[in-house]
Formats: C-alpha cells, sequence, structure tokens
C-alpha cells in the first residue's frame, strides 16, 4: 500500500517557523514508529501572491484536492493590507475551504494542567476543561449574497448577508452528534434566533436532525450571545457546541484563550468522505501569522503540532499516535518549558520554537 499523502502549506509570517518543527514530529513518526507520508509543499496566502500574483494557485488548489490531507501555518500580514479584497492572503484559505468544502470546522479548547494559572479566569473555573467547538465553514454571512459596498445618494453601504439552507445546517449539526457520540455525549446548539430568521431555521434543523437520528445525545439550544457569557463563566457545562460560521469564528476565539494562548490551540477542517474513505481535511493552528515576531524564533510551534495530532487522528486513523503527540506536548509543559507567549511568572526564561520542538521530539523518544 502507498503512503498517506500530505499536503503542507507554511503560509506566512510565523508559519513556516511552526511548520518546520511540525516536520520534526513527521519525521520521527517515520523513523521510530515505521509511519511514512509522502509529503508534498506548496505557496499560500502572501507567499503565493509575491510569487504568482494570487493568494492560491490553480495548480496548488488542484494538488490540495488530490492528497488525504493538507496542512497549513498561516496566513496574512501588515505588508498585504492595501491589496485589493480578491488577491488579499486570506482569499487563498478561504478558497481552499470552499473548493474543498470543508463545511466542519473542529476547534478543540483543552487546558492543559500545567497551563491552568496561566488562563485569566481562575483555576478551577479552566483546570480540566476540554470542550469541541463545531463551526460551519462554508456558508453563512460570510459567502452569502448580495456583499459589497454600494452608494446610496451621498452614503456608502456596507452589506453582507446571512443564508443557510436546511441541508447545510443538517450535515454539521451531523458532526456534532457524531463527534458528541465520542466525548461526553452532549450537544449545545447556538444561534440567535430570538432575532434572526436564519437562527431560526437552525433551531428547527438541529432539533430535527436531533429526533430523527441521535435522540440519544443530550441536545440543548442557546443564544450565541448567552454562549459566550456562558463560556466565560462555566465552559466545563459544555462538551460539543456547534454553531455557525460568524458565531463560530467569535465563540472559538473566546474559548482559545480560556486555555492561556492562542499558540496552544489546533483546528480541523473536514468534508465529504473522499473514495479512499479518508474526509476531505485541512489542518491549521488557530493563531495568525504574527508577522511582528515572525523570524525571531519566538514562536510557539504547539498548535500547529496539535493539528498534525488532529490529522493523525481524524484523516489517517491513528487514535493512538494521536494521543502520544498530546502527551508529549503535556510533558514538556508539566517539565516548565514555555515559549514567549506563556510565560506569566517573572524568573521564567522562554524557549525558542525550535527548542521547544525538540524538546517534544525527546518526550516522544522517551514515550516508546
Amino acid at each position: 500500500m502507498s503512503n498517506p499523502t500530505l499536503l503542507i502549506l507554511p503560509g506566512d509570517g510565523i508559519g513556516p517557523e511552526v511548520m518546520t518543527e511540525v516536520r520534526k514530529v513527521i519525521d520521527w513518526m517515520g523513523s521510530s514508529r515505521g509511519i511514512s507520508f509522502d509529503v508534498s509543499e506548496a505557496l499560500v496566502g502572501g507567499a503565493s501572491y509575491d510569487a504568482h500574483g494570487t493568494p492560491l494557485t490553480d495548480e496548488t488548489m488542484e494538488q490540495a484536492q488530490s492528497v488525504d490531507a493538507v496542512l497549513l501555518g498561516a496566513v496574512g500580514g501588515p505588508k498585504y493590507d492595501d491589496l485589493d479584497f480578491s488577491v488579499k492572503p486570506e482569499r487563498g484559505l478561504l478558497r481552499l475551504r470552499k473548493e474543498m468544502d470543508l463545511y466542519a470546522n473542529l476547534r478543540p479548547a483543552q487546558c492543559f494542567d500545567a497551563l491552568a494559572d496561566f488562563s485569566s479566569l481562575k483555576k478551577d473555573v479552566v483546570a480540566g476543561l476540554d470542550i469541541m467547538i463545531i463551526r460551519e465553514l462554508t456558508s453563512g454571512i460570510y459567502f452569502g449574497e448580495p456583499r459589497g459596498i454600494i452608494t446610496e445618494g451621498n452614503e456608502r453601504i456596507g452589506i453582507n448577508t446571512q443564508r443557510y439552507t436546511e441541508s447545510e445546517i443538517a450535515r454539521v449539526a451531523r458532526s456534532a452528534f457524531e463527534l458528541a457520540r465520542k466525548r461526553g455525549n452532549k450537544v449545545c446548539s447556538m444561534e440567535k434566533a430570538n432575532v434572526m430568521e436564519s437562527g431560526v431555521l437552525w433551531r428547527r434543523v438541529v432539533t430535527e436532525v436531533h429526533e430523527a437520528e441521535y435522540s440519544d445525545v443530550e441536545l440543548s439550544h442557546m443564544y450565541a450571545d448567552a454562549g459566550a457569557m456562558q463560556l466565560c463563566r462555566w465552559p466545563k457545562q459544555f462538551d460539543v457546541i456547534v454553531t455557525d460560521n460568524l458565531f463560530g469564528d467569535l465563540l472559538s476565539d473566546a474559548a482559545a484563550m480560556l486555555t492561556g494562548s492562542l499558540g496552544m490551540l489546533p483546528s480541523a477542517s473536514l468534508g465529504a468522505p473522499m473514495s479512499n474513505g479518508r474526509p476531505k481535511a485541512l489542518y491549521e493552528p488557530v493563531h495568525g501569522s504574527a508577522p511582528d515576531i515572525a523570524g525571531q524564533g519566538k514562536a510557539n510551534p504547539i498548535a500547529c503540532i496539535l493539528s498534525f495530532a488532529m490529522a493523525l487522528r481524524y484523516s489517517f486513523d491513528l487514535g493512538e499516535e494521536a494521543t502520544r503527540v498530546e502527551q508529549a506536548v503535556e510533558k514538556v509543559l508539566a517539565d516548565g518549558l514555555r515559549t514567549a507567549d506563556l510565560i506569566g511568572e517573572e524568573g521564567v526564561s522562554p524557549v525558542s520554537t525550535s527548542a521547544m520542538g525538540d524538546a517534544i521530539i525527546a518526550a516522544l523518544d522517551a514515550s516508546v
């Protein structure tokens, strides 16, 4: 049998740096566990624009469609702020999500014990936190038409349209219920059914899917603004949260800070199964390109390494190896290693991006 295929898109800013550390883990899997991947690499975002005048070439898009999984670093930066909207770095990422039809975005928020004191919330509120936010990713207000900036009389008007079909809602709801069955068996669906017709439909369809197919899973509903409040008040009440594109964007970033740093959080964007049974998939850290520290060896590679762990679990059915990587990360944190974003007390010296990657490899070696 041929090796599974993986396309790496390092992107911009700190993307190439953190991806270098992921490469170490991929190589370790081959040398120490006999699990090899056929890895290719291409440009995306600003790097692609600089080289080709577009944030994603057709050739790279075709390549992304053909591999078993895509691993992306980060895109964007102030260098590209004045570009036309159609060629901004972020359009490359949006094109990947849209054309691969990656409709379910999985964003875990897990608080490692060693970092519980680092969260801005009290330790007892976040210690042991392990929730999953599933964000619908290919529809809603980010893609709805009409959109744009128009002029009426003497005034400019910005227009974006929130639009959902029942099939779009149903398929992401199924993703949430399926995942909940493997976790705590609870789903909380969040929308704004009190003020938005799309929210009314969202609640109805999620309820219908639940009653018809997943009545064994506990389902609750919550307005998204109340959900944001509850995430800050007592986040451990949740297991799986499913919500739309806009609210998922906001709520997942709020949940990210419960763990202490955006540099800690991975994500997976999944679509329908391919002919080999694996889902269309793109994995990426939640953090941005952090151009202010790019090239300085300060970036935290953990979120990108944990994104690869998610790929092991969801694309390659290697849950045991995914757990091995996650436990290695937990060990280095418990040993006190910190990159600059995780320094919360005086007297602690940060380690470099590469040193953190090396420490994780050492912890993997010790696990065999």
